[in-house]
């Protein structure tokens, strides 16, 4: 049987990576067809697609009464981008990302106190549904302040371009239009929940098996699974040499992470999770998040080194959960 679970959970991660692929065309698509404003696609809707696949899981695992599942995707998540994703990006981009130091300053200060606001409502254990509705309120007000700076605007309404650029690659008729993306749309969200379903299902047998906490599979197995969106947008876009969205796109994932999806989640379900798993996982995120900062703001750029640092945290990190969670 551990065999199948395996196989199922590998399946299941590109079923689920395609699914998303899907929806993100399908939003897009939709958005140039009825002429929505480039840079609400780009903050709101694109932002909430890359990380539909942590989300469905989450959000799933919650209300199907696995919350350390929940808690243990979306913060192992954070930690896979910095550690993982990013990394990649700085090893395989053909020389130093630049970083605009200016609007790091911003957006790298609020995801560092939000991930220490979480650490602090999590300390008892336990985030509830009036904490969630708290993040939620939050990201609003996160969406509002970005799409009111016209910096940031300019910057992700350009990213958005160029991906309706990749669209419009394809000429196709309005009526022809709408039906493609209205079936990418529709058929990314059903892959991503139905795939989640079959992540869900294989992660907790796969606990059981091996006798180890379900957030501990959370915060790997399914954290590296659910990244994949993230993990391959660095890579493409370190190596066509646009570095500096792979940093905005981490790090946008990052507060989506924290503030949406454990929002979401424990909306739909109180979050409990043991006290032991909270003091390691969530220190464990704030040092790999204030090195990611901290090394971006030295310079104003991301390079090698720095990206062998952080791969290198994130393989500490690894090894310590296995040591102290699953030997």
């Amino acid at each position: 049987m551990l065999i199948i679970y395996l196989f199922i959970l590998a399946v299941s991660f590109v079923l689920m990576f395609k699914s998303a692929d899907l929806f993100v065309s399908g939003a897009a698509g939709l958005a140039r067809v009825f002429n929505l404003s480039k840079l609400i696609v780009g903050i709101v809707l694109v932002g909430l697609a890359t990380t539909a696949p942590e989300f469905a899981v989450s959000v799933q695992s919650a209300y199907l009464g696995h919350p350390e599942i929940a808690l243990g995707n979306a913060i192992g998540s954070v930690i896979v981008d910095d550690g993982v994703a990013l990394a990649l990006a700085g090893l395989l981009a053909a020389g130093p990302i630049l970083i605009n130091c200016q609007l790091l300053k911003f957006i790298g200060f609020f995801l560092l106190g939000i991930d220490i606001f979480a650490f602090i409502l999590a300390l008892n254990g336990t985030i509830g549904r009036f904490e969630g509705l708290i993040f939620l309120l939050i990201l609003g007000v996160y969406y509002f302040v970005l799409i009111r700076k016209r910096e940031v605007g300019e910057t992700l309404a350009s990213e958005e371009e160029k991906l309706l650029q990749e669209i419009k690659k394809v000429k196709l008729s309005r009526r022809k239009e709408i039906k493609k993306s209205v079936f990418y749309f529709t058929g990314g969200i059903i892959g991503v929940f139905v795939t989640s379903r079959l992540v869900i299902w294989s992660a907790t047998n796969l606990a059981r098996t091996f006798s180890i906490s379900e957030t501990v599979i959370g915060l790997t197995i399914i954290a590296l699974g659910t990244s994949l969106p993230e993990i391959s947008t660095c890579i493409v876009a370190a190596r066509k040499g646009e570095g500096e969205i792979a940093v905005g796109d981490i790090i946008g994932a990052d507060i989506l992470n924290v503030l949406w999806i454990i929002g979401a989640s424990a909306l739909v379900s109180p979050i409990t999770v043991e006290l032991k798993v909270i003091h390691f996982s969530f220190p464990a995120m704030l040092v790999i998040v204030a090195t990611m900062i901290i090394s971006l703001r030295i310079g104003c750029r991301l390079n090698k080194l720095k990206s062998f640092l952080l791969l290198g945290l994130y393989l500490v990190y690894f090894l310590l959960m296995v040591k102290l969670f699953v030997l």
